[in-house]
């Protein structure tokens, strides 16, 4: 096996003949992620209860990931690009496991914020790779599209595999231990990947321009930090110069970027109606979804009383969906065409989070269930497309880049969804009216009413639960319904501009 893909023709790279070895320790990568960012969700009231975290704190330690990973994607898919994507991704696996072990054995919730922070920087190293790896390893259209299937039905399994491993470990051992099974998945995709990943780099890429990377990280953490703290706190002069920080840092990163010979992103790639489409159906999407995901596991367990591992089960038919709808999507995409696939599956998830508004305490699963499955159908088809769309329209050289956009976009509505839809539940639930007594703790998050339940009179302890559960499933509600208004916005803007879009023998044309 040669040992820079990028040198091998389209006939050598088709008969290549490991490269689905290779893909199997790519998605290794894929599931560290996926599985990290489940258990956190289903972590989050034993977190809440053992460092008591604020209601401002516990979003931080919600999104600080996603917002640190996205300032990162883009800086760290071009330094993969220039470095080698097997190296950066060997590190960053390496990293990530090392990581795992401090938000494990965090203390306070600075600690964990921090620790969740620095996976961030970690976790940035690795998406982008696996992808560009599968544009460098499969050149024949239709394995890429299966390929980019795979990856993307390994990430649904994940957020399958981390609820129900999680909830075993949080029935048995303290929080700290979902993040440490981290640690034998990135020994194997270590071990492994060594020998079998072959290195991929651009030619001749360039410097690794510094200011262009702190430009990038400046701009995303500004931004997103402003809509967050306006959602969660209103308006303040500190908010507003964060966010003209931010925006004037990405305005100077686009103005460099396209005045550098050999830019860090190359700004023309938006150019691509195609490419501009996927990511912005990619971005909604995630935005439209990702706060009602990060509160689910509370519901499950805080309002209707599951046990860890039964929750973890409950959000099971999600990711089933998703695994089965990623598989056929390439298929899919090319018996109809890409934009029917994509506004179809995002129409489904909008018209399975408004089923959601009429959620309560006492919601049977049959319609969570069947909501969350049409929610993995829709999300599969959706994403598997755009991520093939994206990586088709842009050369080989570029798809260190061109993935770390993609998955910019999914962090930053990540990011921006647990922002503003968890503001939202947030908002809601604090104005619950308690009785006598009631601790001003209960009133940052469920968990910290549940917890202070504890310390009050029978009586007063289940009257005052019962308003803070009514609470938060009026918020919840109600970000489902914002949701649902998101994601069929996203179906429509995706119908329009994905026109055109084919996938025929792997190369995006364009009407």
């Amino acid at each position: 096996m040669t040992s820079t893909l990028q040198a091998a023709d389209r006939t050598e790279a088709v008969e290549r003949p490991g490269r689905w070895l290779a893909l199997g320790v790519l998605v290794l990568a894929v599931l560290l992620v996926a599985v990290d960012a489940t258990v956190l969700g289903l972590a989050t009231p034993y977190i809440s209860e053992d460092l008591k975290p604020s209601g401002t704190q516990l979003l931080w330690i919600g999104d600080v990931y996603s917002f640190v990973i996205a300032g990162l994607l883009v800086s760290m898919g071009s330094l993969g690009d220039r470095i080698g994507r097997k190296r950066i991704l060997l590190a960053g696996a390496t990293a990530f496991g090392a990581i795992s072990v401090f938000n494990a054995y965090a203390t306070t919730p600075e600690t964990m914020i921090v620790a969740r922070a620095l996976l961030g920087v970690a976790g940035a190293t690795l998406m982008p790779a696996t992808l560009a790896l599968i544009r460098n390893l499969f050149n024949d259209p239709r394995e890429r599209s299966l390929a980019v299937g795979i990856w993307g039905a390994t990430a649904s399994a994940g957020t399958a595999v981390g609820p129900i491993v999680g909830g075993l470990l949080l029935e048995h051992f303290w929080w700290g231990s979902v993040f440490l099974i981290n640690l034998p998945v990135m020994a194997v995709l270590v071990v492994v990947g060594i020998k079998l990943l072959p290195e991929s780099r651009t030619a001749n890429p360039g410097p690794w321009d510094l200011v262009s990377v702190v430009l990038s990280l400046l701009g995303m953490i500004g931004v997103v930090y402003a809509i967050k703290e306006a959602a969660t706190h209103g308006f303040a002069w500190s908010t507003l110069a964060a966010g003209l920080l931010g925006a004037a840092a990405l305005y100077g990163f686009v103005r460099r970027q396209l005045r550098l010979p050999v830019p860090l992103l190359d700004m023309r790639l938006f150019r691509n109606r195609g490419f501009s489409g996927a990511v912005l159906a990619d971005l909604l999407t995630i935005l439209g979804l990702s706060g009602l995901v990060f509160f689910l596991s509370q519901y499950l367990q805080l309002v209707q009383g599951r046990r860890p591992f039964e929750a973890g089960l409950a959000e099971l038919p999600a990711a089933v969906g998703a695994v089965v709808a990623g598989l056929l999507a390439g298929r899919a995409a090319r018996r109809f065409s890409v934009r029917a696939v994509v506004a179809g599956g995002l129409a489904a998830i909008g018209l399975a989070l408004a089923a959601l508004t009429v959620l309560g305490q006492s919601t049977g699963y049959p319609l969570l269930g069947t909501a969350l499955l049409v929610v993995g159908v829709g999300a599969g088809f959706s994403f598997t497309v755009t991520a093939d769309v994206i990586l088709s329209s842009v050369p080989k050289e570029q798809a260190g880049s061109a993935s770390a956009v993609s998955e910019t976009a999914y962090e930053l509505g990540a990011a921006l969804g647990i922002a503003a839809l968890g503001s939202i539940v947030t908002g809601v639930y604090r104005d619950f009216t308690g009785p006598a007594g009631t601790p001003a703790a209960a009133h940052e998050s469920l968990g910290g009413a549940v917890e202070a339940a504890g310390g009050m009179p029978a009586h007063s302890a289940a009257t005052m639960l019962d308003a803070a559960r009514t609470s938060f499933v009026d918020g919840l509600a109600l970000a489902a319904g914002v949701g649902a208004a998101v994601l069929l916005a996203a179906a429509v803007a995706a119908w329009f501009l994905l026109r055109g879009q084919k996938l025929e023998g792997g190369t995006t044309k364009h009407a």
